[in-house]
């Protein structure tokens, strides 16, 4: 029978302290204006979910949604500038 105890010090060289590495903060704030586009946007569906949609409400909606749309080309034109390495 092998013994897998060479194997534990490898499994455990790197212990994981539960918190996000510099690389994935950075990526999570550069993604931060969609997000918050789309909380935005949920925000203005959740009101509608306890009343009839309004004129307001669609227009609310309407323009949470360009919000999120904007915000994912934004981002997605900056991670293009990004991998083809011209400047943004």
């Amino acid at each position: 029978m092998l013994s897998i105890a060479a194997l534990q010090a490898v499994v455990t060289a790197t212990p994981y302290d539960g918190e996000p590495s510099d690389a994935e903060l950075d990526a999570i704030e550069s993604e931060m204006p969609l997000i918050l586009a789309d909380v935005e946007l949920l925000d203005a569906v959740i009101k509608t979910l306890d009343r009839p949609v309004s004129k307001l409400d669609e227009r609310r909606i309407r323009r949470a949604r360009h919000r999120v749309v904007a915000a994912r080309r934004a981002l997605t034109n900056r991670a293009s500038a990004v991998r083809s390495g011209g400047a943004a």
